[in-house]
């Protein structure tokens, strides 16, 4: 079995685990008020459990093949991608969990954003810094006035 299906067969293991907490622990402890609501807590992860195991099983099943065949991926060649960029990233976001709280959102937002596109490639910095800025702000106006969200927007030693 190729790599990219025993990485779709673990995904489809976790997202079945993840759709049973879903479906029938999650709403166990619901308020009796919030039980007769649309929409209760744990909407969001059914149909991230739904949509999960969907794509897994359309992976499993070599249903996406007949669209890309040139783009699958090697085992035996993994030394020819860009692990270096993939590690990175993923070393860049917990970087970026573990500042979000002291540093506040928008200095680790920016930071994140500029950071993540440098290593993706990009070596225009006033690009990134406008695209990285104007970006965390919508979000930051988005979370903070529209749905009413605190986040903290400065580190507290300036005032967030």
């Amino acid at each position: 079995m190729a790599l990219d299906r025993w990485i779709a067969l673990i995904l489809l293991g976790i997202c079945m685990a993840y759709g049973y907490a879903a479906w029938f622990t999650m709403d166990a402890g619901l308020a009796p008020f919030m039980q007769r609501n649309p929409i209760w807590p744990s909407t969001f992860p059914k149909v991230l459990s739904i949509l999960g195991i969907a794509f897994s099983l359309i992976i499993l099943l070599g249903l996406e093949k007949s669209v890309l065949k040139e783009a699958e991926i090697d085992y035996r060649r993994l030394g020819e991608y860009h692990l270096g960029q993939a590690v990175m990233l993923l070393a860049l976001m917990v970087i970026y969990a573990l500042c979000l709280r002291p540093l506040g959102f928008l200095i680790s937002t920016s930071g994140f954003l500029i950071l993540g596109s440098f290593i993706l490639g990009e070596r225009k910095w006033h690009i990134m810094g406008l695209v990285a800025l104007i970006a965390t702000l919508v979000v930051w106006y988005l979370v903070q006035e529209v749905l009413g969200i605190y986040m903290r927007p400065l580190p507290g030693f300036l005032g967030g």
